[in-house]
């Protein structure tokens, strides 16, 4: 019987090198060894794990022509998600020491929340195993696991101590014909069981106590915002917050009594929301799109560290946008989301 296939990945970035298994992604390679590399989707939608290759041959997936375009892959960047080694490799990556403790685990959970609290948005809880403990970092997600195997991720919205009491919180949208939302409206009831794998991503909180935040946060990308807001003022509650939630109309604010409340504690926290498609004629916030409201507050945003969350194209629309107005690159932090595109 012959032995496995695997190939040598070495980042010329730190000096490192580990071995990737014929057919297995750089991606999950780097996190079976526990090292942490910029990434987000993991389904070649975000961009988030674009990176060089140096020399070396691979297959580069399928992915999303936004995520990386023919000139960037002409230039000799992968998506590490997608990128399937054909012979060794060198890239050059800056690993990230942070989350270096957390462990990507498969565990049951059972539902014990499903809250509608918007026309096609419910909040649904999943109680851990009592005993086990789930360790993440506020910003990153997990993949419910269906019984043929599919996944769909969802940012986790609350902290680790308070999941333990009260099961993760998850934020989920309707998606038309998919393939777990539905389930989730019409047919999932309290204490069905589930599986989980995570925690997954790079999306967390890498600001210290004098940054001053702008987060912008588009429909359900409120989700890991949400946690993120709550470590910032947990960690330092005199830090200075300014929240743009983009949604389509005013039930689609769906915590808004939420920030309104944390408000009252935290004198630090501004918050503007932004309605793009129909809004009442009381409606005190902005209107259009939420990237064009936060340039309507701000001529610059050179001082700000800048988390962004929600669809590909408002993360491209904030970043396009506020480099303009002088946002330092490496000061924004974003997570990407849509479905992976689909093999024919």
């Amino acid at each position: 019987m012959s032995n496995p296939v695997s190939y040598l990945i070495t980042n010329v970035y730190n000096g490192t090198s580990f071995y990737c298994q014929d057919g297995e992604s750089v991606i999950d390679a780097a996190l079976r060894e526990q090292r942490i590399y910029p990434y987000g989707c993991r389904n070649g939608s975000c961009g988030a794990c674009k990176t060089m290759l140096l020399s070396g041959e691979i297959d580069y997936g399928i992915y999303a022509e936004h995520a990386l375009t023919e000139n960037e892959r002409q230039r000799g960047q992968v998506l590490l998600c997608q990128a399937r080694p054909l012979s060794d490799i060198e890239i050059d990556v800056r690993e990230l020491r942070s989350g270096k403790d957390i462990r990507i685990r498969m565990m049951p959970c059972r539902v014990i929340r499903l809250d509608p609290v918007a026309q096609d948005v419910v909040l649904m809880s999943l109680a851990l195993p009592k005993g086990q403990d789930f360790n993440y970092l506020p910003g990153q997600y997990i993949d419910i696991v269906l019984k043929d195997g599919q996944r769909r991720s969802f940012s986790v919205a609350n902290l680790p101590d308070e999941a333990s009491e009260k099961g993760l919180e998850l934020h989920v949208r309707r998606v038309p014909d998919g393939r777990f939302t539905p389930r989730i409206f019409d047919g999932l009831r309290l204490r069905d069981l589930l599986r989980f794998e995570g925690p997954f991503g790079t999306y967390f909180f890498k600001s210290d106590s004098g940054s001053k935040l702008l987060m912008i946060a588009g429909g359900t990308g409120f989700a890991p915002i949400k946690a993120l807001i709550k470590q910032a003022l947990n960690e330092h509650p005199e830090i200075r917050i300014h929240l743009f939630w983009g949604a389509r109309n005013e039930q689609d604010l769906y915590m808004n009594d939420w920030i309104r409340n944390l408000q009252k504690t935290h004198s630090g926290l501004d918050y503007t929301p932004v309605l793009s498609e129909e809004w009442p004629d009381h409606w005190q916030g902005e209107t259009g799109f939420v990237h064009e409201a936060a340039c309507l507050h701000y001529d610059s945003f050179a001082e700000f560290d800048v988390y962004a969350s929600g669809p590909p194209i408002m993360i491209e629309s904030v970043r396009s946008s506020l480099l303009e107005r002088g946002m330092n690159p490496d000061q924004f932090y974003f997570d990407s989301f849509e479905f992976a595109p689909q093999s024919t």
